[in-house]
């Protein structure tokens, strides 16, 4: 047997077994040869009472001593060896507790004294590279700044079709329910066809320019975006291998092809209405000149009535459809939403710039649809042919409907139809000759009119189509790229026990329950989870999201979560969050503190959910026992103050507080686990399994 292999404290516990079945040996042998030299058969009951006595004598005392060496020896030394593990992998800086080792002699100072130094040079090690690499992390925040605003999104993905780079353009372009996470399958979100066909292509070529031009649709709505692949080469001499991964760039041309589809189908009926009349006029024109034409003056006035007839409904389709394009016009220009004060405050800083005096911009909270820089050029434009003499003038931006109203307001004289007719026809100064306030008008599908106000002010009204308010929404996605460009070059593991740690995905999560009896009839309320992919807890890729359990929770659950029955009335129901929960952790390991309380809940829900929750699960409270030893407490609070992890007091008991703690913890005890040569899935459940007796384990 390898003693090597068990713990320390149970390897005294065996020495000392061992001296004490080695003393009561002797005891009985010691007796049994008192006896015979004795040779007194009378004298055997004193032997065996002598011996009892002594023998249970023995056994206390060494059992005592046992008891001290165990609880002032053992304990303290495996608590030791915990804590200066968790400190040799992990940035641990919290000062080693020395209390526990007080019996330990010089050790549990020397133990402080060596962590405290490698703390002081680890600090001054990462001082000195952070220096160096400073440069190095701008342009990288440059360049994430770059990408994150490239106007078409962008997917890396490896040979195996799995995401290594996305930035936010592609998480709007993907919609759905579930956004991107790095090492998920792109075919989650895109029809495969197309992409697999193109990636074939292009590995057929081998040629490391090639680019390969295709249609995708999204998995979420079926939203049509035009897509452009290019194989990754590999190599100073830049060739392409068999297992490249692409870049794939997106675009959407949905709203491209609706417009296309709605100006084609203007041409169609432009044609057909204006055909027959014109052929009408045509004919009737042609009988009215002929030579041979009736003379009689009532069928000649019959013609020339049906004449007029054909070119009235001419003129009729032809300003109808005409109307129809300006109005379709805003729908194929391209129009931002640019915020109002920004409107406002960019035409009064041109209209300082031009010397026309002061205007006063009082906008409302609004993201108008316009092309700013045409539409500032018109309204400074106005303000200027207002002149001098029209005093107060002001922009005004008002809330109408679904759209806003711009209003340039003034104290003075009117302004006519015609001389404003007159002001639109004239060019703007764009740098353009053909740009007038007509153009920019019928670019916006609306009109410009005076109206008379009170006190002798009037103004100038110009409505626009699209507005939004702005408000205090759910916080937007961050406009950021995520990405881990290791992912590339991973390979395939064979089988899933035998996988590195360091190569597995793994999914933290927590939840708030209504109490803690699932099979009496408690329900989840809020459940969270983080994803930690290549070593990392990736910061964009979160799950937090509160649950209607269909019941009242209690007054003593809320206490400590804080959710009442009015925080929950319009959340989802289990069976939603239960499904968008399972695509979110599809591949990964899961990880929780106390990990069978949460998984009990999710598992009960199952049929409902329609899913099977049959993810490889680790316990943070097992793990802790496996670094820091069975004896230590192992609550979260306990777990993260030995890891020198802060939780903020507002978010304990929050799922998405305990999460991200839990997660930092796991990422902190996993170079631990590596450092005792437990470094696949497979190593680390068996060992976890030796402590069953803490908590028993959620893969069984």
């Amino acid at each position: 047997m390898d003693l090597t292999r068990l713990s320390l404290r149970l390897r005294i516990f065996l020495f000392f077994a061992a001296l004490a079945f080695g003393n009561l040996a002797a005891l009985v042998a010691g007796l049994i040869f008192g006896f015979h030299k004795l040779g007194r058969p009378e004298a055997l009951d004193g032997f065996v009472v002598g011996g009892s006595v002594a023998g249970l004598a023995i056994l206390g005392l060494i059992a005592a001593v046992w008891f001290l060496f165990d609880a002032n020896l053992a304990k303290p030394i495996e608590r030791l060896a915990g804590s200066i593990r968790a400190r040799t992998q992990t940035s641990v800086e919290s000062a080693l507790d020395q209390l526990p080792g007080r019996y330990l002699g010089d050790l549990a100072p020397a133990a402080a004294a060596i962590a405290q130094n490698l703390n002081e040079t680890r600090s001054a090690l990462t001082e000195s590279v952070q220096r160096e690499t400073t440069r190095l992390a701008r342009e990288k925040e440059r360049l994430e700044t770059l990408l994150s605003d490239v106007p078409v999104g962008v997917l890396l993905c490896t040979a195996d079709h799995a995401l290594v780079f996305y930035n936010g353009q592609a998480v709007d372009l993907l919609g759905g329910t579930h956004a991107p996470g790095l090492d998920r399958r792109v075919f989650d979100f895109l029809n495969p066809a197309p992409i697999q066909h193109a990636y074939a292509r292009l590995l057929a070529t081998a040629d490391p320019d090639a680019a390969s031009d295709l249609l995708c649709a999204t998995v979420a709505d079926g939203r049509t975006l035009a897509a452009r692949m290019r194989l990754i080469s590999e190599g100073e001499d830049h060739h392409v291998v068999r297992n490249a991964g692409y870049v794939l760039t997106l675009r959407d041309v949905s709203a491209d092809m609706r417009a296309h589809a709605g100006r084609e189908a203007l041409m169609d009926e432009l044609f057909d209405r204006i055909r027959r009349p014109a052929a009408a006029l045509q004919s009737l024109t042609g009988v009215l000149i002929a030579d041979d034409g009736p003379t009689e003056p009532q069928a000649r006035a019959q013609l020339r009535g049906a004449a007029r007839a054909e070119a009235g409904s001419l003129s009729h389709a032809i300003h109808t459809l005409f109307e129809r394009h300006e109005a379709m016009r805003a729908d194929w220009w391209p129009l931002a939403m640019i915020r109002a004060s920004d409107f406002g405050a960019a035409v009064q800083a041109r209209v300082a710039a031009e010397g026309n005096g002061d205007l006063l911009p009082v906008t409302a909270p609004l993201m108008l649809r316009i092309e700013g820089f045409e539409m500032v050029a018109l309204i400074a434009h106005l303000v200027r042919r207002l002149g001098a003499s029209r005093l107060e003038k002001r922009l005004e931006v008002l809330e109408e409907g679904a759209g806003a109203l711009l209003a340039l307001e003034w104290r003075g004289e009117a302004v006519a139809i015609a001389e404003l007719d007159g002001w639109l026809t004239e060019p703007l100064d764009v740098g353009i000759p053909d740009v007038t306030g007509r153009r920019v008008l019928s670019v916006h599908a609306t009109d410009l009119w005076p109206e008379r106000l009170h006190e002798g002010r009037h103004r100038l009204c110009l409505p626009l189509r699209e507005a939004r308010r702005i408000g205090n929404g759910p916080r937007p996605v961050p406009r950021k790229v995520v990405y881990d460009f290791d992912l590339l070059g991973r390979g395939k593991e064979s089988a899933f026990a035998e996988t590195p740690l360091d190569k597995l995905t793994f999914v933290v999560f927590d939840t708030e329950t209504t109490g803690l009896l699932p099979t009496e009839g408690d329900e989840i309320v809020q459940i969270a989870a983080v994803r930690i992919v290549n070593g990392r807890r990736v910061a964009t890729e979160v799950f937090d999201t509160l649950v209607n359990p269909g019941r009242h929770i209690p007054e003593a659950s809320t206490v400590i979560h804080g959710i009442t029955d009015a925080m929950v009335t319009e959340a989802p129901p289990i069976a939603e969050v239960g499904r968008r929960f399972h695509k979110f952790a599809e591949g990964a390991v899961l990880v929780a503190h106390n990990a069978p309380f949460d998984m009990e809940f999710l598992r009960r829900k199952e049929l409902l959910i329609g899913k099977n929750f049959d993810n490889p699960v680790l316990d943070t409270v097992l793990l802790s026992a496996v670094i820091f030893g069975p004896s230590e407490s192992h609550s979260l609070d306990a777990l993260t103050h030995r890891l020198g992890i802060t939780i903020p007091e507002e978010a304990r008991h929050t799922a998405i507080g305990d999460t991200i703690a839990t997660a930092d913890a796991f990422l902190r005890l996993l170079p631990a686990l590596k450092a005792r040569g437990l470094t696949t899935f497979g190593a680390v459940l068996t060992e976890v399994r030796k402590h069953g007796r803490i908590l028993r384990d959620a893969n069984e």
